[in-house]
């Protein structure tokens, strides 16, 4: 598999936040490696090798969460289907510390962790490999210039649409009006159809939902969650 060629721009913003602490720098030292799907050089142009998922989840089918926050959502939905193997792939190290202690304490072993660019990631996914995938509060962009970088564009959706089997489900949820606008524009686009059939199926939370910290404040600020689920087609 080449190494694919593109522009650099980012859909996420910064990559790390305030100091992160002792505890946190020890589960990164001491977890992350072993959770990590790799081996891969993402920083480099040699050719990416596809991963081996049956080696990595013994056969298990496998979901795909683009960026993952703090994890809340990534290890509920572990503990929920231990028969599934899940990716998450976060390029906030806060985050990706955030979450090495929620694996601590929950003990789930079935998760693996990319603490990276998602692109990256979804180059070296098989095709038609992955069978749920979540897209959950994803940064928003707000300003018109920067609509672009959204990961609900082409650039970004086109490799997620090729990993992801046909009949697989993609949920997406977010705060921001436009955003579901681009979405119900975009996605479609790339090989997915709406499964919303009633006001209901995008105002009401799926029912394995778990409330994010982000979610939450939206909440507390006024803004109303959308909850958009879409099929893979073909």
């Amino acid at each position: 598999m080449s190494t694919p060629t593109r522009p650099h721009r980012n859909f996420y913003g910064r990559l790390k936040g305030k100091a992160l602490k002792k505890s946190q720098k020890t589960y990164l030292d001491e977890d992350l490696a072993a959770l990590s799907p790799g081996p891969v050089d993402w920083e480099s142009n040699l050719e990416r090798v596809p991963l081996d998922l049956q080696a990595l989840f013994g056969g298990k089918p496998v979901w795909l969460e683009v960026g993952f926050g703090g994890g809340e959502h990534l290890v509920h939905q572990a503990q929920g289907n231990p028969d599934v193997g899940i990716i998450g792939a976060e390029p906030y190290i806060n985050g990706v510390a955030m979450l090495l202690s929620k694996i601590r304490r929950a003990g789930v072993e079935n998760l693996a962790i990319h603490p990276g660019d998602a692109r990256d990631l979804m180059d070296v996914l098989p095709a038609q490999s992955i069978d749920r995938a979540f897209l959950l509060y994803p940064d928003p962009w707000p300003k018109k210039r920067h609509h672009r970088r959204r990961f609900v564009t082409p650039e970004h959706l086109e490799p997620l649409a090729r990993a992801m089997k046909p009949g697989a489900i993609l949920r997406v949820a977010t705060d921001i009006p436009d955003y579901v606008r681009q979405t119900l524009e975009e996605v479609p686009r790339a090989g997915f159809e709406w499964l919303a059939e009633r006001p209901a199926d995008w105002r009401e939370p799926w029912g394995d939902w778990i409330s994010t910290r982000y979610e939450q404040k939206a909440l507390r600020e006024g803004r109303v969650p959308h909850y958009l689920t879409f099929r893979r087609v073909g």
